[in-house]
This record gives structure tokens, C-alpha cells and sequence, in this order.
């Protein structure tokens, strides 16, 4: 527990951080770190084990809660295992008491015994433009741990069950009598025989080795809902590792990855493109043929169109996610380009076009040599 970062310092936040900073910090290197997006490389999966407990912790208002008054003891249950108390002779002092309160039951048999959730299960998946835009269905592969079918989860061979550890007699606690400079304590600890289950397994299930549970390689499919973006997550409620004693199970959190588009750039719910347009035709103005998500439009940008200039195509966007019908705009970015490789004939009409238009026609370039008479003359 000593060789343990500070998990604020983890994931880089301020101990004021609140819940969305804190999550989009956790969000930010989770998709650093993810094993999936660092194939063999034992570092990024280590750092990806601390980010992720340290956002179990500070992502927990009550284990933060402890862990900002007791650093890492408040959220370790193995913290102070074994240790002693002192009273007045014959004084009966409840460790599971004192540390459940304190520490969220470390000693507590009664918590080992009560229902647990399950783990998160936590991966990632590239999506195309496309199937982010308009929404897909998509499978993942993960490993996750699962209820023994073979024994129902009791841990018990087939034939078997569990029996009452003699020791406790299922309270998962025992009374021990401890020798002090105070005098002699009694002090409750977790039961030694059962672990603090309360339970004692004579015949293990072959299957998972007495512990209830395995781990499976499953396949889930899933809905993409249209119109999520780049670092946003799907989860999947339910699809985690399996609970305990009743407890239910923890949650799949999907990390998406969109990829880059060669043509569009994605601001939320809105697209950018630029459109490349010649010099006759931002002059004259011109028809132009635009791509949007599902097609192409016809866009008509007026004569003296400017290098730089930006038109708005209403509802040509990206449908907001987890709307029905409302979409973003599209801005197309004009892009004035100038030819090359002219031939001479070329470049002799092109001196005849400029000679016959004056300043009048360039209002930027006169109101620029207003402002510099002295250097250009009258």
C-alpha cells in the first residue's frame, strides 16, 4: 500500500476535481493505456490497472470520501488485518465495528456475506466515420468472470453444498483473546477457517476450484446509437464480471475510437469541408457540387466569393445523439486556388484580364493602398 500513487496524481487532477473532470480525466487515459491500443506493452497495461483503480475510488462519492480522510487504508479492506485493540480488562472491542465504519468492512464478515457487484469490464472500439454517424451494431470480445455452471456459483461439487464453517458458526467472525500492557481484550476478527465467508467447502467444484466463479471469452453485440463522436463510451449495463452473494453484475463500458475522415472534420453534432473553387468561378460565382453525409447538394456560392469564405448548409450535419431528428450544419470553408503550369497564351490573357480590371473591383486591395499612399503613390 505504500508503493501506491496518490490517485489524484494518477489521473493528473486537483483534489478540488469534480465528477465530470474527473471522469474525463479517467476517460482521457484510459484511452492512453487501453491494452487493446497497446498490443505487448506491460507498462501501458500497468498504468492502465492504476488509472482504473484510482477511478473506482474517486468516482465513488463514498470511497472518495474516505480516501480523502484516511489516503489508501480508507479503501483497503486487508488494512489492518491481524492488528490488535486495547481497553480496560475484559473490555469486548468489535474491530469489524470500528474499520467497517471507518474503512468499509475490512473485518466485516457479515459484509464478505452480503451481496456484491460485480466488476467493470472495461474495452475499446474503432468505429468508421460512417458507422459513428449513422449508428451500427458491432461486436467486442472480452474476457470477463461468470457464474460456475457447473455448481450454480456455490463453489460446491455437483451433489454438494457449502456447510456452516464450525468455527464461526457462519458469522464469518471469531472472538480472540488478546494480552495487552491494558490488560486482557477480546477482539473480533475475520474467521481464519472460512476466510470470513461463514462457509466451508469439503467437496470443491472441479470446475472453478471451489470459487464459485470462471473466467469466459464472450462474444457481445451491440446497437451503436447514430451520431456518437470520438471518446465518448457505451455501457452496457449488466455485461461486467458477476456478482456475489446476490450482488449484481458490474457494467461493460465501451470506449469509442472514430477514425479521422479524408474529406470531413467533425465538431460535435456540425462538419467542416473545404471546397476547392477556381478563381473564375468564386469571380463569377458558380454551382457547386458539395458532399454531405448521405450524398451530395447542389450550392450555388454567389460572384466575388472570397478566399476563406464560409457558407452554412442547415441540417447537413451529424444527427445529435440520442435524437430523433435533430442534426447540426454543415459549413463548407471556400478555398480560392490559383492555376499552374499556365502556357504562354494563358499568361498573356490572363495580364489582359488584370489591366482591364482597376481597384474598383478589388475593394480590399484599394482600401489597402489608402492606408499606405506614401509607398504606392496616387
Amino acid at each position: 500500500m505504500a508503493d501506491k500513487r496518490d490517485y489524484y496524481e494518477v489521473l493528473g487532477v486537483d483534489k478540488t476535481a469534480g465528477e465530470e473532470e474527473i471522469k474525463h480525466a479517467y476517460r482521457k487515459l484510459a484511452k492512453k493505456y487501453h491494452p487493446d491500443l497497446n498490443p505487448g506493452d506491460k507498462d501501458a497495461e500497468a498504468k492502465f490497472k492504476e488509472v482504473n483503480e484510482a477511478y473506482s475510488v474517486l468516482s465513488d462519492a463514498d470511497k472518495k470520501a474516505k480516501y480523502d480522510q484516511f489516503g489508501h487504508a480508507g479503501v483497503d479492506p486487508n488494512f489492518g488485518a491481524g492488528g490488535g485493540a486495547y481497553g480496560a480488562g475484559g473490555f469486548d472491542f468489535d474491530l469489524s465495528d470500528l474499520f467497517g465504519s471507518f474503512f468499509g468492512g475490512g473485518f466485516s464478515g457479515a459484509r464478505r456475506n452480503g451481496p456484491q457487484r460485480g466488476r467493470d469490464v472495461e474495452t475499446a472500439i474503432a468505429l468508421t466515420f460512417e458507422e459513428a454517424i449513422f449508428g451500427c451494431e458491432k461486436s467486442v470480445e472480452i474476457g470477463r468472470i461468470e457464474s460456475c455452471g457447473d455448481c450454480k456459483g456455490s463453489g460446491a461439487a455437483a451433489g454438494t453444498q457449502a456447510e456452516t464453517c464450525s468455527v464461526c458458526h457462519g458469522t464469518g467472525r471469531v472472538v480472540r483473546q488478546q494480552r495487552s500492557v491494558f490488560g486482557m481484550t477480546q477482539v473480533q476478527t475475520a474467521c481464519d477457517a472460512c476466510r470470513g465467508t461463514g462457509k466451508i467447502i469439503k467437496t470443491p467444484c472441479k470446475t472453478c476450484g471451489g470459487k464459485g466463479k470462471v473466467r469466459r471469452q464472450r462474444k457481445i453485440t451491440f446497437k451503436v446509437p447514430a451520431g456518437i463522436d470520438n471518446d465518448q463510451v457505451i455501457t452496457l449495463s449488466g455485461e461486467g464480471d458477476a456478482g456475489a452473494n446476490g450482488g449484481g453484475s458490474g457494467d461493460l463500458n465501451i470506449l469509442i475510437r472514430v477514425k479521422p475522415h479524408p474529406v470531413f472534420k467533425r465538431d460535435g453534432s456540425d462538419l467542416h469541408i473545404e471546397v476547392p473553387v477556381t478563381f473564375a468561378q468564386a469571380a463569377l460565382g458558380a454551382e457547386l457540387t458539395v458532399p454531405v453525409p448521405n450524398g451530395k447538394v447542389k450550392y450555388s456560392i454567389p460572384e466575388g466569393t472570397q478566399n476563406g469564405d464560409v457558407f452554412r448548409l442547415r441540417g447537413k450535419g451529424v444527427r445529435k445523439r440520442g435524437s430523433v431528428a435533430a442534426t447540426g450544419d454543415e459549413y463548407v470553408h471556400i478555398k480560392v486556388v490559383v492555376p499552374k503550369n499556365l502556357s504562354k497564351k494563358q499568361k498573356e490573357l490572363v495580364r489582359q484580364m488584370a489591366e482591364g480590371i482597376g481597384d474598383e473591383n478589388h475593394p480590399e486591395r484599394g482600401a489597402f493602398k489608402s492606408k499606405f499612399k506614401d509607398i504606392f503613390g496616387k
